[in-house]
């Protein structure tokens, strides 16, 4: 194929927006674009099949950016397939159980009740209140791998090809990342089968203040436990109330958690040399293969001494405010019968997790179960004994209050801190309070007007 042949990046670019059906498919290319094509050895009906299986997968514009909106259509749709209403009677004992279950928490907790009750919620509505935040999680790691097969099937083309393929770049790249938001759709659905609770996952997925159970998953939940199902809405619903009471008490923790996820996110990488093999038997009008590798975390390269660490603080921070929840909820439900089964049940869940959250793992590099759940939740034992629930709630009053991985490792160290707090004694100073002294020292002197003018002023009458 002479120079003079091959098609003008403008209008490869547009060839490929008709394809996608933007103008009518196959039917919407000229002659002479057909023409164009057939001499760069592609057949043009073969081209419209291999667009047709992606058209799903290709952002309307072409612009580049992701199209989220395949992730919410495909979770909706494993989300209400199997889904059944909430009726009246099931509702009325969910809000007997969320009653009893506020009075119950206000003796185990000072942390104040929510603005508005807990509401049983659907599949499909734990879908909708939860999806901007997976959205927001999975984004980093969406755009990454968009942006590596992006490159690495640019290598692939031939050389006649890969200067027209420059200008539908972006049009190209949404096929990474909207394959991407289709697998999160898919997990997100999957969870939507298996959470109990907005707060089962663990991180703050619903909307700030804002509590919710699944009554058709946590009865499925209980059906091989062989307890009372009013006894098992009330230990979620209780838990279910700390875990929101938590977040809306201290509002930077929501924050803290989203911000140490994406973090983590952040700074994860694609294999390349993976995806460079995958690319050079890649066929889009058959993306199984991309879509099992996104699926199984193929593609995620081997994590960074950084990401290491980002996961270890991450896995930390999650222990403390689980290990948290548990020790508030086993207080708060002491009256149930069956609460030492029930949270052992859970407790055990969240330690292996189900199907959807493993692949959650795969897809985003990260798994969402805290390791040291019960070392935190002995942390949190000792305090409670210790001083009360008053003062252990306290830690959570600010950020530089909360406890940390050390305190995990030597709650008797953190507990001596709160009760010489509790006597009025001032604590020890650390290399910490040293450091910040040094650094407020060295601000001053670098003053300009520091010297003279930070002497204090002689006794007298203050100037009104």
């Amino acid at each position: 194929m002479s120079d003079d042949d091959r098609p003008e990046p403008e209008d490869f670019a547009e060839m490929l927006r008709n394809l996608l059906g933007g103008q009518g498919g196959l039917a919407g290319l000229d002659p002479e674009q057909l023409e164009q094509l057939r001499g760069l050895g592609l057949d043009p009906a073969m081209v419209q099949q291999m667009m047709r299986q992606l058209q799903g997968a290709f952002a309307a514009g072409g612009d580049g950016s992701i199209d989220w909106s395949a992730a919410r259509t495909q979770a909706l749709h494993l989300a209400n397939k199997d889904s059944h209403a909430i009726d009246s009677g099931v509702r009325a004992d969910f809000d007997r159980a969320v009653s009893l279950a506020t009075l119950w928490l206000s003796e185990a907790t000072a942390i104040s009740e929510l603005p508005s009750p807990a509401r049983a919620v659907t599949r499909g509505q734990w879908v909708e209140s939860t999806l901007p935040v997976w959205q927001e999680l999975a984004e980093p790691v969406a755009t990454s791998i968009a942006d590596a097969l992006t490159e690495a099937i640019g290598t692939q083309l031939p050389d006649e090809m890969r200067a027209a393929a420059a200008s539908a770049g972006r049009v190209m790249r949404t096929v990474g990342g909207s394959l991407f938001a289709a697998q999160l759709g898919s997990v997100v659905g999957a969870l939507s089968l298996e959470v109990i609770s907005g707060g089962d996952v663990g991180i703050p997925l619903m909307p700030d203040g804002e509590a919710a159970l699944l009554p058709q998953n946590f009865a499925d939940f209980g059906r091989d436990l062989e307890i009372d199902e009013d006894q098992l809405a009330l230990y979620v619903a209780t838990r279910e109330l700390a875990h929101a009471r938590l977040f809306r008490h201290a509002r930077w923790l929501r924050l803290h958690v989203i911000s140490q996820v994406t973090e983590f996110a952040r700074g994860l990488r694609v294999d390349t040399d993976a995806l460079e093999d995958m690319a050079t038997r890649f066929d889009p009008s058959s993306p199984e293969e991309l879509r099992d590798a996104l699926q199984s975390g193929a593609l995620l390269d081997t994590r960074s001494e950084a990401q290491v660490a980002a996961l270890s603080r991450l896995e930390n921070l999650l222990a403390t405010i689980e290990g948290w929840v548990d020790v508030v909820t086993a207080d708060a439900t002491h009256r149930l019968p069956d609460a030492p089964r029930i949270a052992e049940a859970v407790r055990r869940r969240r330690a292996v997790g189900g199907p959807a959250e493993r692949a959650m793992g795969s897809l985003v590099g990260l798994e969402l179960r805290p390791r040291r759940l019960r070392e935190a939740a002995a942390m949190w034992r000792a305090v409670t004994d210790a001083v009360g629930a008053t003062a252990r709630d306290s830690l959570w009053d600010y950020p530089d209050l909360m406890p940390t991985a050390g305190d995990i490792d030597d709650p008797a160290a953190l507990v001596e801190r709160l009760q010489a707090r509790q006597r009025g004694e001032t604590p020890e100073r650390d290399a910490m309070d040293d450091a910040l002294d040094a650094l407020l020292a060295e601000a001053t002197d670098d003053r300009p007007d520091a010297g003279a003018d930070d002497e204090l002023p002689p006794e007298g009458p203050r100037p009104v």
